[in-house]
């Protein structure tokens, strides 16, 4: 199947870096989140892989060719950086009916995508009386179209009801399952992490991460562990845990979070100890604070911290 390759990729508007040498292979059969404070260069870079945008240096390839050298681009690449870009006097149906023609793509394909998206219902109404949610998935349905390759969605959740979170989820896992390239810009941490099998993250126009989802959460988040015994050995637990080395806190209800520790040796010390244990938990680490971890230093806008 085919790969997105970027090589040494650079964009520079009025002197200011926007890409900056960016070099990453984004392969087939998995979901690969593309991720970045504001500023970082996410939507550039998908510009300059479609070729709505000329490089400065470098390049952006499709299956070895530039966008712009690919015959039959809609049945190799299907986007959506807009989900406006549906002009709002035409139907939903007309509007893929016409892209279908112009690109040569087979009309049964229009009733196909709809039907794909959860569109057939509304077919025949103005793209203009559409909610954002729909128009979304109108988008998608756009990309969808030509049976592409590759499939490059910008904000794809952007608008959608939480029964439409759910579906974009399944369907992005299924476009990958079929083996084809699936790159999604997302904002949204706990969407990503449920969708996405690899990681490119930026900073301003430059590569922070090209990883495996897992990898980068446990490489930059400390394990840790939620422990609770009896209120009696409360005490005793806190001071087996300092004997041993370990960071813990004492919480409010008596439930001891103890840091850079596995559940597998605490639940050890406890059961040589002779402690009840009432309960034992691994907190799991999460990709907003992997990923807000790496980026600190990065985002091009912040607020000051607020007071509490």
């Amino acid at each position: 199947m085919t790969s997105i390759e970027l090589r040494d990729l650079t964009k520079e508007y009025g002197g200011r870096r926007a890409v900056d040498g960016l070099t990453l292979t984004v392969r087939p059969g998995r979901v690969t989140g593309f991720l970045g404070p504001n500023g970082a260069g996410k939507s550039t870079t998908m510009r300059l892989v479609l070729g709505l945008d000329r490089p400065t240096s470098g390049t952006a390839t499709i299956g070895g060719r530039p966008y712009a050298g690919l015959r039959d681009p809609l049945r190799r690449v299907g986007s959506l950086l807009d989900a406006r870009a549906a002009h709002g006097s035409r139907t939903a149906h007309d509007h893929l009916r016409v892209l279908a023609a112009s690109n040569r793509i087979d009309a049964g394909r229009v009733a196909d995508v709809l039907e794909r998206t959860g569109l057939t219902p509304v077919a025949r109404r103005r793209v203009r009386t559409f909610s954002l949610g729909m128009r979304q998935r109108l988008g998608i349905a756009a990309a969808l179209l030509g049976d592409p390759e590759v499939v490059l969605l910008d904000e794809p959740a952007n608008g959608l009801d939480p029964e439409g979170i759910v579906w974009v989820r399944a369907l992005l896992r299924s476009l990958a399952a079929e083996g084809r390239t699936v790159l999604v810009s997302s904002h949204l941490m706990g969407e990503t992490a449920a969708f996405a099998d690899h990681l490119v993250i930026l900073g301003r126009g430059r590569l922070l991460a090209d990883t495996p989802v897992r990898e980068f959460i446990h490489a930059r988040v400390r394990p840790q562990v939620r422990v609770r015994t009896g209120d009696a050995e409360s005490d005793r637990l806190g001071a087996l845990l300092t004997r041993h080395g370990h960071e813990a806190a004492r919480d409010a209800d008596g439930t001891w979070t103890v840091r850079q520790a596995r559940v597998e040796e605490v639940g050890h010390l406890m059961s040589e100890a002779g402690l009840p244990v009432l309960e034992l938990a691994a907190l799991e680490a999460s990709l907003e604070e992997a990923y807000l971890d790496l980026t600190a230093a990065e985002a091009e806008f912040t607020a000051p911290p607020q007071e509490v």
